[in-house]
């Protein structure tokens, strides 16, 4: 090649390097803002949806640890605080269902008689929370009573007429209380029993509220009666311990805190009067003869009559299921006040206590 040849190539090539140099630095430019720039995600395939069977199952959450249960140990148990005080509409309103019951399960006590009747809500409630109430008689400005009388029937929800009865002399106190006693009285104790489909001796817990009462030495005795001596009858069931049902536990700490100078206790069929404490029982109430059964380790004449020499009366209508006629209803009532009359203030000369205050309730007339 001549110089010629050499220098015409020369200047060829001279005249296309600015071309080759400008490729060169496009090609570094896209190099560089390709390395700078995200990467797109790698796509992942659906996931096919798993058999039910397979399904992991779901992970408990742990509670807070303020809501950790520890296991609990053996606790005493404590009795529920005093009910706070109830709005008046309320507990008339309570008055007026519990009325309702009652009169739906006896023929002889109608709704009108009971809501018009002077009970009100004792605080007390039976093992399924019916209200137990009480009605209560006090004394007059102008006279000072000759003593303190508890009254109570339907201890055995299936003696009706041991309620029925107990609803018809509220009557005549409403009409007739002079102020003679100061009276507090209960129709019916156990509310439960009686207001079954089919009532029954016993409360909702299955005891015989008339053998849960204390008195010493009542675990051994109590269950020792019922096992021997009544080959575990339910009827006749005492509880596992005294005092165990809120219906009895009521009516002891009436005995407690209204400390009646007399007890009386209405109960069916067995048409009888009887007596337990002091001397000088009635001989009669009306249709009702004396006779002395004696008590059972848990009843009421053992504790009250026997441990704490009250007099307790025991009226045994003739029959559980129908009421005794008018006449020996009004019998019975004049026996058991002209009775009383006597009595109480014998019963007051030895008995030395001081009555907790209880509600009033205004009361009228005079008392046969």
């Amino acid at each position: 090649m001549t110089d010629h040849d050499q220098q015409r190539l020369w200047h060829r090539v001279a005249s296309k390097r600015p071309l080759a140099v400008g490729m060169l630095g496009a090609l570094i430019v896209v190099l560089i803002v390709w390395s700078i720039a995200p990467a797109e995600p790698t796509p992942v395939p659906p996931a096919l949806p798993q058999p039910a069977h397979l399904e992991p199952a779901p992970i408990p959450q742990t509670p807070p640890e303020t809501e950790t249960r520890q296991p609990s140990e053996p606790q005493l148990i404590v009795e529920p605080p005093e009910p706070a005080p109830v709005d008046p509409s309320d507990e008339r309103q309570e008055v007026l269902q519990t009325c309702e019951l009652i009169a739906g399960k006896l023929g002889s006590v109608s709704l009108e008689d009971c809501a018009e009747s002077k009970l009100r809500l004792s605080g007390a409630r039976s093992r399924k929370g019916t209200p137990i109430l009480m009605a209560e008689y006090p004394p007059l400005t102008e006279r000072q009573p000759l003593g303190r009388v508890l009254l109570f029937g339907g201890i055995h929800g299936d003696e009706l007429s041991s309620v029925s009865i107990v609803y018809g002399w509220l009557e005549t106190l409403d009409r007739f209380h002079s102020g003679l006693f100061h009276w507090r009285i209960a129709p019916l104790v156990n509310p439960d029993g009686l207001l079954r489909s089919k009532p029954q001796r016993m409360n909702d817990h299955g005891v015989d509220l008339n053998r849960n009462f204390p008195s010493p030495n009542w675990k051994v005795e109590a269950s020792d009666y019922w096992i021997r001596r009544t080959s575990r009858n339910p009827r006749r069931y005492p509880g596992e311990a005294p005092l165990s049902e809120p219906e009895s536990r009521w009516l002891h700490e009436q005995i407690e805190t209204f400390q009646p100078a007399a007890i009386v206790a209405v109960h069916a069929p067995l048409h009888v009067l009887d007596y337990d404490g002091p001397p000088d029982p009635p001989e009669r109430l009306g249709p009702l003869h004396l006779k002395q059964m004696g008590t059972y380790p848990g009843s009421l004449g053992r504790f009250a009559g026997v441990h704490l020499d009250l007099p307790v009366v025991t009226l045994e209508l003739p029959s559980a299921g129908i009421m005794p006629t008018p006449a020996d209803q009004r019998r019975m009532w004049v026996d058991l006040v002209a009775w009383l009359r006597q009595n109480v203030p014998k019963q007051n000369a030895v008995q030395v206590v001081q009555v907790k205050p209880a509600a009033t309730v205004a009361a009228t007339s005079a008392e046969r």
